[in-house]
């Protein structure tokens, strides 16, 4: 029994060492994109000009405290809508009719569960009910990082709960994220690691914000976006968000 309790005793030792560490790291990883800063940003624009095929594509990325986002891009003179939700409702704009259509109630209701992230979901973990786990270190393209696992709130995949679970690569630098890791849930790309890696750094208005951002699968095919501009709270076209009706 006597060393039952030290085991146990030692274990919750560990938790607890573990716990404050990784809440050092994402002390330090909020202090240096700004900190408090951060409570007076009530929104952000994100515009680029992707290059696809030697075409340019302006690209307009909003993001709301209220969560509250979109993004557009303009093609060919058409002005189309990727991705949005007001607050309600996910859609998107159909390329084929260009027609506005409300994605499946599972994409609304997963995109109202994660409305609160702001500017995502590692800050103010917990007051979102998540959990935060460091797993140790990785080298990521040759920087040395921190790696943690955010335990999100589950997310519906036709109709079931299912775990939402994401990986946070911090540098130990520069205390900043270089790259994000998830699961892919539903789709064709169902059971792949979805990969997002940060670069190019720069202060706008005395927070930080990745410029250079390249998505893709791991081991997979990417697409990178220069961001040419960021704006903190930008006046924004309100009915942008909104799902239009027929």
């Amino acid at each position: 029994m006597k060393h039952l309790i030290c085991f146990i005793l030692g274990l919750f030792a560990l938790t607890n060492a573990n716990a404050q560490q990784v809440d050092d790291i994402i002390n330090t990883y909020y202090e240096t994109i700004g900190g408090k800063k951060w409570e007076a940003v009530n929104g952000i624009r994100m515009t680029a000009n992707v290059d696809q095929g030697g075409m340019k594509i302006p690209v307009e990325v909003v993001s709301m405290r209220d969560g509250r986002n979109y993004t557009q891009i303009t093609l060919m003179g058409n002005t189309m809508t990727m991705a949005a939700f007001d607050g309600k409702t996910s859609w998107t704009t159909n390329y084929m009719t260009m027609q506005a259509e409300e994605s499946t109630s599972d994409d609304s209701e997963n995109a109202r569960r994660t409305s609160k992230e702001f500017p995502n979901g590692l800050i103010n973990y917990k007051s979102h009910g998540y959990t935060a786990t460091l797993l140790g270190t990785e080298k990521i393209d040759g920087a040395e990082c921190h790696k943690i696992k955010l335990d999100k709130k589950t997310v519906l995949v036709d109709g079931k709960e299912v775990p939402s679970v994401e990986f946070y690569y911090i540098d130990k630098e520069n205390n900043v994220p270089v790259m994000t890791e998830t699961e892919i849930s539903s789709g064709e790309m169902k059971g792949k690691i979805a990969q997002t890696k940060f670069s190019d750094y720069q202060e706008v208005n005395g927070v930080m914000f990745a410029f250079s951002n390249t998505s893709g699968i791991k081991d997979g095919q990417s697409q990178t976006m220069q961001f040419d501009k960021v704006e903190v709270n930008p006046q924004v076209d309100e009915t942008k968000f909104v799902f239009p009706k027929k």
